[in-house]
């Protein structure tokens, strides 16, 4: 089943609160209890977040209580344990079917904490992204961001000259840690191909092993198997063991099946895995803004005990 959002978690969540001890709780003993009640699987409790930091339903948990303990129905009596309030325990005497921010939204204490004149539309909004936390909208809002960034980019390079491209992946590599100095790797792209191969880098800067390197600066056609078939003959030739297939376009379904059947390691990377590739590693783009996302440092809070 999905993963359910931070808001199906209130409920539960705080019904799970209302059973536990008088002292609290913490919260992954919740986490582990409201997996185990939505039988989410071993792969749906470690699914992490886009950022990678986080497990998206123990951070949805914690959402949930985040909201519940704004509204006043739940507080921290220590440090990583929360406790049902009075208001929570009149709360579920209620006996709701579902609390959500609407429901929240009848504590002051809620209404202060989401703002206070909400816009109309923000309550009757039914955009599917309602139900995720605001770090997930974040990163949802960020991956929108930088997947237009990238295409654009790529839209760029591809009106560039062939010998831009030629420095362009020169830079990329080297940024990647191949070909040691940008002075080696310019001697090594670029020249004439060869049967397929645009030209060899070091793998690191120790010149451990070389790989080489074809880079097809297409706007519309996709590289197909005959591309990727010459490709690999010319590395067999040379006795090679790596290379590298980059283009500002596509390949083919046959093409990217081909790779499997060569002896050498093929790294294919397309236009799309191109552009996320250049914003990694800084290659043709600046920063506009930085955010910086703060928690709580519990550890700053800790008093000695006398």
């Amino acid at each position: 089943m999905p993963i359910p959002d931070y808001e199906t978690l209130m409920l539960p969540l705080l019904t799970f609160a209302a059973k536990a001890p008088p002292d609290g709780f913490s919260v992954l003993s919740a986490v582990n209890a409201l997996a185990d009640q939505y039988q989410l699987t071993d792969d749906e409790r470690r699914e992490l977040l886009p950022s990678g930091g986080t497990f998206k339903f123990s951070s949805r948990v914690s959402w949930a209580a985040t909201y519940l303990k704004k509204a006043g129905l739940l507080e921290a009596p220590r440090r990583g344990h929360v406790r049902i309030t009075q208001r929570g325990l009149d709360a579920l005497k209620q006996k709701p079917t579902h609390i959500d921010g609407e429901f929240l939204s009848q504590y002051p204490d809620f209404r202060e904490f989401q703002g206070k004149r909400r816009e109309k539309r923000d309550r009757e909004s039914t955009s599917p992204e309602r139900s995720e936390t605001p770090i997930e909208s974040i990163e949802l809002q960020y991956r929108k961001l930088r997947e237009a960034v990238a295409s654009d980019l790529i839209e760029k390079v591809k009106s560039c000259s062939p010998r831009f491209f030629e420095r362009l992946v020169i830079t990329l590599l080297v940024k990647m840690g191949y070909g040691g100095s940008f002075k080696d790797a310019g001697q090594a792209i670029g020249r004439s191909g060869d049967g397929g191969i645009d030209g060899v880098i070091k793998e690191d800067k120790l010149g451990l092993d070389n790989i080489y390197v074809q880079a097809k600066r297409w706007t519309e056609k996709s590289v197909g198997s005959p591309d990727i078939d010459q490709f690999a003959g010319a590395l067999s030739k040379n006795k090679a063991t790596k290379g590298i297939f980059i283009t500002t376009s596509s390949f083919s379904k046959d093409a990217l099946a081909s790779v499997k059947d060569y002896s050498a390691k093929i790294i294919l990377i397309d236009g799309i895995y191109l552009g996320q590739l250049l914003i990694d590693h800084g290659v043709g783009v600046s920063v506009e803004q930085t955010y910086e996302i703060m928690k709580i440092d519990s550890d700053f809070f800790e008093e000695d005990v006398v």
